[in-house]
């Protein structure tokens, strides 16, 4: 016998059930569309209304007004003069946004499905191919983009006490036909592999740092095989085999020579100053470097005494000065280190505390071909020895003047850091490893527009940080703000999301939201 608390299950529960059913499904659908959905520029734009992000890490993401958008219009036509002509111009803008906006992926395909087209594109039928023709094939000059670029960055970022810090990119790669790839040793990765890599020169002071220019390396086995060259469609001036030393120094004369960035000190590492011509190079330019070595280097303590060659009346001449008898042998960095003491440095105070390390600071005289007497004319040159926490050893030959004291050498030295976050940021933030095209104007021209979308936050970032302080508001430590926390301030602009509760943003609010009390009372 039934208890007559329960009653039976009618026809009419039923109904109520499906229609709950299906009203939760079209909610979940609405929401999911909501939260993925992009929306133009034009479309939200609530002036006078600011947009508050959450703090989602230890940095500071900024407040950001709608008038955001302007300034990036802005700073986009700066550049309108140097396409050849209106879409390809607006192309670009489509490009730039999608560089800008949130997504896994910043390969051509992903960012059509994500970016809406501007009024004067949306003819176009096939979006896509128009984007990767924009990219791969139209003949905009990259070289002139970035000239312009880095005069607008000089505008609020040239100081007289900035430097370069030349480094290179790795980009890990499937395949052989991407120009300029090969099985060689690849940063990301930390050990060999196939990948691409670039040269850079990226540009520091107090103010900030962007990078200045970018060219990608050709190993031999591309700039030896004409028929690799013309698929790739590389430019004749760029067909020569050439060192990643030799095109670091192109690049930054051709910054020099622009006279907008000034500095007089290069700072790399030991992928480059191994290389003695490198070295030399700098020197020649009458520019100040540290650049890192190798522990097997070997250098003089003391200031070496050489013997000239003397007239010979029996045999063969002697040309070359040798070393003297009495004069010490060199001694590899490696030992030396063994045998000098280090000081603890400490060079800035970091998010954690201050930074410090060990250090040795002194002057040694450079040993490179001692028998056959090549380094008799050398002049003395500063060694710097870290001794890192694990206990690892890096090496550094400096021509600073001799009156350059060792704090000032490790805080130049440990400035390297802006380079491996900067171009960091500029593939997770911005996809510059997200190039999936083959040719050499299209990685260039990828390059160049993720170096304007980098620098636009850059200013934005310079930006927040001169906001006055509140009056009333207490002050303190000014907050850390980030290139990555001013992109995702600007994506709130840029793809606003209707919060699924609210009835003035949620189109299936009343039809959701609000049928839900009437079906449970």
């Amino acid at each position: 016998m039934r208890p007559k608390c329960v009653r039976k299950f009618t026809l009419l529960d039923a109904m109520v059930l499906l229609v709950g059913f299906a009203i939760g499904l079209t909610f979940i659908r609405s929401v999911v569309l909501l939260r993925f959905s992009t929306t133009p520029l034009s479309s939200y734009e609530p002036f006078g209304v600011i947009v508050r992000m959450i703090n989602m890490n230890k940095t500071h993401t900024p407040e950001l007004a709608p008038e955001v958008l302007d300034r990036l219009r802005g700073y986009a036509g700066r550049f309108r003069d140097l396409f050849r002509h209106a879409p390809q111009f607006a192309w670009s803008g489509v490009y730039l946004r999608g560089l800008l906006e949130d997504g896994q992926r910043k390969s051509i395909e992903p960012m059509v499905a994500r970016v809406p087209l501007p009024l004067d594109l949306a003819h176009i039928k096939d979006p896509e191919q128009a984007l990767q023709q924009f990219v791969n094939q139209s003949p905009w000059d990259e070289q002139a983009v970035e000239k312009r670029y880095r005069s607008v960055m000089a505008a609020p970022l040239a100081s007289p006490r900035g430097f370069f810090v030349i480094d290179d990119t790795g980009f890990p790669k499937q395949g052989r036909h991407s120009v300029g790839v090969q099985h060689q040793y690849c940063g990301p990765l930390g050990k060999k592999a196939n990948c691409q890599v670039a040269v850079t020169v990226h540009y520091v002071s107090p103010e900030g740092h962007f990078p200045a220019a970018l060219r990608l390396y050709l190993p031999e086995s591309w700039t030896a095989d004409p028929a690799r060259l013309e698929a790739a469609k590389v430019p004749a001036p760029f067909r020569v085999e050439k060192t990643k030393g030799q095109i670091a120094l192109e690049l930054l004369d051709q910054v020099l020579s622009e006279g907008l960035l000034p500095g007089d000190v290069v700072i790399t590492d030991a992928a480059y100053g191994v290389a003695q011509g490198f070295r030399e190079g700098l020197a020649q330019r009458q520019l100040f470097y540290i650049a890192g070595v190798t522990s097997e280097m070997v250098v003089f303590t003391e200031e070496p005494r050489w013997v000239l060659p003397q007239p010979s009346a029996q045999g063969r001449p002697r040309t070359n000065p040798r070393l003297a008898e009495e004069s010490p042998r060199p001694i590899s960095l490696g030992e030396l280190a063994r045998r000098l003491p280090r000081r603890k440095v400490t060079w800035r105070e970091g998010t954690q505390g201050k930074l410090s390390g060990k250090f040795s600071w002194v002057r040694v005289w450079p040993a490179q071909g001692w028998q056959r007497g090549a380094c008799a004319s050398a002049t003395p040159l500063w060694l710097l020895i870290e001794e890192q926490a694990d206990g690892k050893v890096q090496f550094a030959l400096s021509n600073l003047p001799a009156k350059t004291s060792r704090l000032k050498a490790v805080r130049l030295w440990k400035s390297r850091w802006p380079v491996e976050q900067g171009y960091q940021q500029m593939k997770e933030e911005l996809g510059l490893d997200h190039f999936e095209g083959r040719s050499w104007r299209g990685f260039h021209h990828h390059a160049c527009l993720v170096m304007l979308a980098y620098g636009f936050l850059v200013l934005e970032q310079l930006r927040a940080k001169e906001v006055p302080a509140v009056p009333g508001e207490k002050s303190g430590e000014a907050p850390r703000i980030t290139v990555p926390a001013i992109r995702r301030a600007l994506q709130e602009l840029l793809n606003p999301r209707a919060k699924p509760d609210c009835e003035y943003c949620n189109p299936h609010y009343h039809l959701i939201i609000g049928f839900i009390p009437r079906l449970t009372e």
